[in-house]
């Protein structure tokens, strides 16, 4: 007997990690490389995504949840991006002064928010993120940002490996395809954290302030 790709995960695959007491919002790689058009990575999906991240920005600043910002940049020469970049040549783009590595400014960090440059896909990877969050007494992380497939996913993993809740609020992460999208976020929900509809951690997030209020 045939059964779909749900029933088979049910009792398997199928927990939750909620919300913690103490969120923190990572903001993957919302550069304008994502949303300019005719860059090499330009994704329909990404500008959507940063469209439905702006608020998710503003519920996370009004409940005085620290925001995290990433983005990738490398040195001309493209060592410090060793394999990746020659698996990935189009990286090459993102160096150091290229307007593409910049944040896009619908989502641009506030002076006080923490801007991470990295050089592989994890925002853990090769940065201060995980000792800043210990020290923040972070417990759970929300993300957005893309891609789905590469870095949103491998810090989801990073995220739950290094003891957090991870949160992905659905509308706020993107990707240039739908088919890697949807696998990813069905593998990320399964395995690694909760993914979400925007208006429920906007809800949570809204809570989180009423309280400091």
């Amino acid at each position: 007997m045939s059964v779909t790709r749900e029933q088979n995960y049910v009792g398997v695959f199928d927990g939750k990690v909620g919300f913690g007491t103490r969120p923190a919002v990572i903001v993957i790689d919302f550069t304008l490389a994502y949303t300019t058009p005719g860059s090499p990575f330009f994704a329909e999906g990404v500008v959507r995504a940063v469209a439905d991240t702006v608020p998710l920005l503003a519920a996370a600043r009004a409940a005085g949840v620290p925001v995290i910002h990433t983005r990738v940049e490398y040195h001309p020469s493209g060592a410090d991006g060793g394999w990746f970049v020659r698996k990935v040549p189009a990286l090459r783009k993102m160096v150091a002064g290229e307007p593409l590595a910049q944040i896009d400014p619908k989502v641009a960090p506030l002076p006080e928010e923490v801007v991470l440059v990295k050089q592989y896909p994890s925002p853990f990877f090769g940065t201060p993120l995980a000792p800043m969050l210990a020290a923040m007494g972070i417990d759970t992380l929300i993300l957005a940002g893309c891609s789905t497939s590469g870095c949103v996913r491998a810090g989801a993993l990073d995220g739950v490996q290094h003891g957090y809740r991870v949160i992905v609020p659905r509308e706020c992460v993107g990707d240039r395809h739908d088919g890697p999208h949807d696998a990813n976020l069905f593998d990320i929900n399964a395995k690694y954290g909760d993914v979400v509809a925007l208006d429920e951690v906007i809800t949570h997030l809204g809570g989180l302030a009423t309280k400091a209020a």
